[in-house]
C-alpha cells in the first residue's frame, strides 16, 4: 500500500498551538453557500457562484474540480497537474486525472494524456487512451495493452478503436487474435460481436465459420467438425474451448462423452484444453454425475484449481470417504491447504480413521483462526477461542490533531451539506493514502463520532482484521437486547445477522429489495407487522433502526421455533429460505459441520458461518474481550442430527 502522511502543515499548526478543539466540527457560515455553489457547479450555472463566499471553504476544491473539468479538453496539462497537486490528499485527485484522460484522449490530444497520467489507468476506456498515446513513444508497451484489451469476449469503449485499427494495420492484432476474440464473444453469448469479427476475417477461415456455425445449432456435433480449424490449425483450441464451454453448461454427461471422443485427436494443449477439462470436471461434481467421477480424479492431479479441488472434498466429506477428502486436501494449493477450513476437515478425517495424534496437529492448526471452523476446532480441542484481538488508544492530543486534518474537516463538512457520498470518498481515500498509524486513528475518530457504517468500512479499506471493538461495534446495541429478550433470540446472534447482512448501513438496499440493517423485504415487513399487530411500515418507514430489528428478531424467532431452538438451521433460513432448508435437512448428513459443508449454495454456506462466528466475537467482546464461557454453538446444536427430525411439528 501506497502511503502517505496526512498531517499537513496547517494540522501541525494547530498541534503546536496547543488549541482545543471540539470533535464534531460546527457548521460554517458559508456552508449554505456552499451547498448552492456546489450545486451550481455541477449544471456548470457558473453565474450562479459568488466565490467570495466560498473562497475560504474547506470544500472549495469540489468547485474548482467541477470549473476546472469543464475546460476540458482545453485546459492544459499543467493545469491538471497543479489541481493534482493541491487535492493529493483528496479522492478529487484522481477523479481529475481520470476525466483529463478521457477528456484528452476523446480530443486526441495524446501528448496531455501521456503528460497527466501515472502509469495505466483504471478502467478500459483510458486504458485505451492511454495505449493508444503510447504507440509513437512506447510501441511495445502499447502493443502489449493493447491486446490485453483486445482479448475480452465484450465490446469495448469507442475509445479503443484507434489503438485496434493501429495494432491491426502492424499485425499486433493478427486474424488469429481476430477469431480467438470472435469465439470468446460466441462464448459469452455476444452474437452481434462475434458476426463484426467474423467479417473481418479472409477467405482462409471459411472453414473455421462454417464449422463454428453447425456448432451454434448443435453442440453435439463437436465430434463430426475437423480436428483442424483455421490456417495451420491455430483456430481450433478457441473454437473448441468456446463450443465446450456452452455443451458442458446445456449437457456436462453428453459433453463428456464428446470429450472422450475428440479429445486424443486434437493437437492443441495448454490453456484451451485446460479450460474445456477443468469446465467438465467442475461441472461434473456441481451436478453430482457419478458417471464421470472415475476421469475427474484422473485428472484432478493436471487440472485441479481451487474451486474443483474444494468440490472433489465436499463430496468425499459427503460419503465418509474420509481417505478421499485427506487426498484431496493435500492435493489444494498451500495458501487454500493451510486455512482453518481444510484444516478442521483434515483433522476430522485423520480422527475417523483413527489417527488421533495427526488429528490433534490439525485441529491446533485449525483453530489458530478466527471463524467458524477454527472455533469448532477450539471446542473440540475444549480450549478458548483465538481472537487475536487488537486494542488501539490515542491520548487526547493526538485526537484533536486528528479532528483538524483536512480530510476530516471536509469529510465533516461534506455531511453538514448533506453529500454523504462524497464523504464517503473523501473519507476512505484518506484511510486508504494514510500510514497504518494514520487509519487506525481515523478508525477511532469514526467510533468516538458513532459513525458504525463508515467504521466497518474502513477497517475494510485499513486491513485491520484484529481492530474486533472496531470492526464488530456496539451499534444499536439496546435495540438488539431489547428485542433479542423481547422474542426470546439470542441478541448476539442478531448483531452477527445484522453485521453480515447490512454491515451496520441502516439505510442498506440490496438488488433484491431488502432493506435496512437486517434486510427485511417489503413483504416480509408487511407479513410481520400483521403478526404483531403493528402499522405496516412500508418501504421507508422499514429502514427505522429500531423498529428494523424488531421486525427481523420476529422472523428470526419464528425461524428457531421452526427448528427447534436451531440457531444453526435458523440463521441458513434467514438467508435462503426455510424451504430450501427444510430440503436440505432431509437430504443432510446429520452431523453439523457436514451440514455447514453440504450447503449446495456458497452464499448461504458462507453466510452460515460467517452469523454464527460473528456471535462469538460480539459476546466475546460484551465480556471484555474474553472467551472464556463463550460457546459459538449450544451443547444440542453441535450434538443434534441435522435430518428432517429437526423439524417442528406442528
Amino acid at each position: 500500500m501506497r502511503h502517505r502522511h496526512l498531517l499537513n502543515s496547517a494540522a501541525a499548526w494547530f498541534a503546536a498551538a496547543a488549541i482545543s478543539l471540539p470533535l464534531v466540527a460546527h457548521a460554517q457560515p458559508s456552508d449554505s453557500a456552499m451547498r448552492e455553489a456546489l450545486e451550481a457547479a455541477r449544471n456548470q450555472q457558473w453565474s450562479r457562484i459568488n466565490s467570495s463566499t466560498i473562497n475560504d471553504h474547506v470544500l472549495y476544491g469540489y468547485v474548482e474540480y467541477h470549473r476546472l473539468r469543464d475546460q476540458l479538453p482545453q485546459a492544459e496539462p499543467s493545469q491538471i497537474l497543479a489541481f493534482i497537486e493541491r487535492h493529493k490528499d483528496a479522492p478529487l485527485a484522481e477523479w481529475m486525472r481520470g476525466q483529463a484522460i478521457s477528456r484528452y484522449g476523446s480530443a486526441g490530444r495524446y501528448g496531455a494524456v501521456l503528460a497527466v497520467a501515472d502509469g495505466e489507468p483504471a478502467g478500459a476506456e483510458r486504458q485505451c487512451h492511454y495505449y493508444t498515446a503510447l504507440l509513437g513513444s512506447d510501441p511495445e508497451a502499447a502493443a502489449q495493452g493493447g491486446r490485453k484489451l483486445w482479448h475480452v469476449g465484450s465490446s469495448q469503449s469507442s475509445a479503443c478503436d484507434p489503438l485496434f485499427r493501429q495494432l491491426r494495420e502492424t499485425g499486433e492484432i493478427s486474424e488469429v487474435d481476430i477469431w480467438e476474440r470472435k469465439m470468446l464473444a460466441w462464448q459469452q453469448g455476444e452474437s452481434g460481436l462475434a458476426s463484426y469479427l467474423g467479417r473481418q476475417l479472409g477467405s482462409r477461415w471459411q472453414e473455421a465459420r462454417d464449422a463454428k456455425a453447425r456448432l451454434q445449432g448443435n453442440y453435439a456435433a463437436i465430434t463430426q467438425v475437423p480436428n483442424c480449424i483455421g490456417p495451420e490449425c491455430l483456430g481450433s483450441g478457441a473454437l473448441f474451448a468456446a463450443a465446450m464451454h456452452g455443451f458442458t453448461r446445456a449437457d456436462t454427461e453428453a459433453a463428456m462423452e464428446a470429450w472422450r471422443k475428440v479429445a486424443p485427436y486434437l493437437t492443441f494443449d495448454g490453456e484451451h484444453r485446460h479450460a474445456i477439462e477443468e469446465d467438465l470436471a467442475f461441472y461434473s461434481l456441481v451436478r453430482n454425475i457419478d458417471n464421470n467421477r472415475g476421469w475427474v480424479d484422473d485428472i484432478l492431479p493436471r487440472v485441479g484449481t481451487a474451486r474443483v479441488l474444494e468440490l472433489r472434498v465436499r463430496h468425499a466429506l459427503s460419503s465418509r470417504d474420509w481417505s478421499g477428502a485427506l487426498r484431496w486436501i493435500e492435493a489444494m494449493p498451500d495458501e487454500t491447504r493451510d486455512n482453518s477450513r481444510w484444516q478442521y476437515w483434515k483433522a476430522r478425517a485423520h480422527e475417523q480413521l483413527g489417527d488421533t495424534e495427526r488429528a490433534q496437529v490439525a485441529y491446533a492448526r485449525a483453530a489458530d483462526g478466527r471463524n467458524f471452523f477454527a472455533f469448532a476446532a477450539s471446542d473440540r480441542l475444549n480450549r478458548p477461542y483465538s481472537l487475536n484481538l487488537e486494542r488501539n488508544g490515542f491520548d487526547e492530543a493526538y485526537r484533536q490533531e486528528v479532528a483538524q486534518w483536512p480530510a476530516v474537516q471536509r469529510t465533516e463538512a461534506l455531511l453538514r451539506i448533506g453529500e454523504d457520498g462524497l464523504a464517503n470518498s473523501e473519507w476512505l481515500n484518506a484511510v486508504a493514502i494514510g500510514t497504518p498509524r494514520e487509519a487506525r486513528a481515523l478508525a477511532d475518530y469514526a467510533a468516538r463520532r458513532g459513525w458504525h457504517a463508515r467504521l466497518v468500512q474502513t477497517t475494510i479499506t485499513g486491513q485491520m482484521w484484529d481492530a474486533l471493538d472496531w470492526r464488530f461495534p456496539e451499534a444499536y446495541r439496546d435495540y438488539f437486547l431489547r428485542w433479542g429478550n423481547n422474542t426470546g433470540v439470542d441478541p448476539y446472534l442478531l448483531m452477527g445477522i445484522a453485521r453480515r447482512e447490512s454491515a451496520y448501513n441502516p439505510t442498506a438496499l440490496s438488488p433484491a429489495g431488502a432493506r435496512g440493517l437486517m434486510q427485511i423485504m417489503p413483504g416480509t415487513a408487511t407479513q410481520l407487522s400483521r403478526q404483531l399487530g403493528i402499522s405496516d411500515p412500508g418501504s421507508y418507514g422499514v429502514l427505522d433502526p429500531e423498529l428494523n430489528i424488531r421486525l427481523g428478531s420476529t422472523y428470526i424467532r419464528d425461524m428457531t421455533d421452526r427448528y427447534r431452538g436451531n440457531r444453526l438451521a435458523a440463521a441458513a433460513a434467514y438467508n435462503a429460505g426455510p424451504g430450501r432448508v427444510d430440503r436440505w435437512l432431509r437430504d443432510s448428513p446429520e452431523e453439523f459441520d457436514l451440514f455447514v459443508e453440504s450447503i449446495p449454495f456458497r452464499e448461504t454456506r458462507d453466510y452460515v458461518q460467517a452469523v454464527l462466528a460473528y456471535r462469538v466475537i460480539f459476546e466475546s467482546l460484551a465480556n471484555g474481550g474474553s472467551t472464556e464461557g463463550v460457546s459459538m454453538l449450544s451443547s444440542a446444536e453441535t450434538t443434534v442430527r441435522y435430518d428432517g427430525s429437526l423439524l417442528a411439528r406442528n
